[in-house]
């Protein structure tokens, strides 16, 4: 193929005859003239032809012409005297108008048509948004001396729990789907001291929600040498910001598409115990719920201005059996939530690190050893203290753009229904 160039770069070559390849986003005939508007991954691009036929929409073409001024033509410019090859032809039309600026389409009817219906720019919008909110956390991470790693999403083990899980037969041998890297991030803490990772995570969980997933996407952290989990929290609020910016200068255009004003975050997120959220909701609960963190969320908008709301200390019966007692008051957790714009966004908070806590913890809960080998041969050799945090990506993206389902920030979503596209 000749050496093309983007259609945001067309002001850069006026005069000059180039080459531009991409699909019809929209044909427009006049009596004396036509024009050819063509996509590519930069944006919009206009050539102008003499009437005639033209490819239909979501053909995939090459367009050479020479670059002019053009007033009406996206950004200021367009292809005048255009030679048009077509490189593919669609066999259908696409289920709704992709150059239409409003999606027509019902979200059941977007998702199973992805591939096409994704071409759309407001849906392809969140995922640009997506893609730079992950760019951001590497590059925050990378800057703090994170190593990047990448664990096995085939396990032997439940990580969270014993239930919800996905079962696989592993060569005749039960395995399951990895529920989070938690015990390899954990191990690798021994190796590299501070890793993250971007992987999916799989959850059988039998829910039928806009706000839950059966895979996603999680931005996991693990940090070694810490006091305590407020240690972990400085680090995911220099991990939220730099996503934030990441997505600022990144995907200013997706943005401005969707309308999108990004939060600010504080240089120091205010937190409240959980003790003291229980009290301000009114509630005897041991876990907070939905309606309790839209309210927490309003209340920290109100008395301290952030979006953002870090809720400590809950109660250890509710978190997992690695989690750090906190030493003053046992029965609650070193572990904490972030809650934004209303819903719990991340947990995350210290862990154990010596081998015998693991085996009292496990055993307060009725559970030996064996099943665990595997994790807890790190902490025999000894493991310093740490702890980390999970953050899941769709779930961001959907409190970022303000979609009303998580299944709308998600390419190809997978949940108590849908197994395709």
């Amino acid at each position: 193929m000749i050496s093309r160039v983007l259609s945001a770069e067309l002001a850069e070559h006026a005069g000059q005859r180039v080459t531009i390849a991409g699909w019809v986003y929209r044909r427009r005939r006049l009596k004396s003239v036509s024009f050819l508007i063509v996509r590519d991954r930069s944006g919009l691009a206009q050539a102008v032809a003499a009437s005639g036929d033209l490819p239909a929409e979501e053909s995939v073409v090459q367009v050479t012409g020479t670059v002019a001024a053009g007033s009406q033509a996206p950004g200021g410019y367009e292809l005048v005297a255009p030679e048009i090859e077509v490189l593919a032809r669609p066999s259908a039309p696409p289920p709704f108008d992709l150059y239409r600026p409003v999606v027509s389409a019902a979200l059941p009817t977007v998702l199973d048509h992805a591939p096409v219906a994704l071409r759309h720019p407001m849906l392809r919008a969140p995922l640009e948004i997506s893609a730079a909110s992950v760019a951001g956390f590497r590059e925050t991470l990378d800057r703090l001396g994170f190593t990047e790693i990448h664990t096995p999403k085939i396990v032997g083990s439940a990580t969270e729990s014993g239930a919800n899980v996905f079962g696989i037969d592993y060569f005749g041998r039960p395995a399951y789907l990895a529920q989070s890297p938690q015990f390899y991030k954990q191990a690798m803490v021994g190796v590299f001291e501070r890793v993250y990772e971007v992987g999916p995570v799989f959850r059988a969980e039998p829910h039928d929600t806009v706000r839950h997933l059966a895979q996603y996407t999680s931005l996991d952290a693990e940090l070694g040498f810490v006091r305590d989990h407020r240690d972990v929290m400085a680090v995911l609020r220099e991990a939220v910001a730099g996503m934030l910016e990441s997505v600022r200068r990144r995907a200013p255009a997706a943005l401005d598409l969707l309308g999108v004003t990004l939060p600010e975050v504080p240089a120091e997120i205010p937190a409240v115990h959980f003790a003291e959220a229980r009290r301000l909701t009114s509630s005897d609960e041991p876990d907070l719920s939905p309606e309790q963190e839209r309210w927490l969320s309003e209340w920290a908008l109100k008395e301290h201005g952030s979006e953002f709301l870090f809720v400590t200390g809950y109660p250890m019966a509710k978190r997992p059996f690695y989690t750090h007692p906190d030493p003053a008051r046992p029965g609650y957790s070193n572990g904490f939530d972030l809650l934004f714009r209303g819903l719990e966004l991340v947990t995350g908070g210290q862990r154990l690190h010596r081998y015998d806590d693991y085996v009292r913890a496990l055993a307060a809960r009725g559970e030996g050893t064996d099943a665990y080998e595997g994790y807890l041969q790190a902490f025999r050799y000894g493991m310093p203290p740490h702890g980390g945090f999970a953050l899941g990506l769709e779930r961001w993206t959907a409190r970022l753009t303000g979609a009303a389902n998580i299944r709308q920030t998600t390419a190809f979503p997978r949940d108590l229904h849908r197994l395709s596209p």
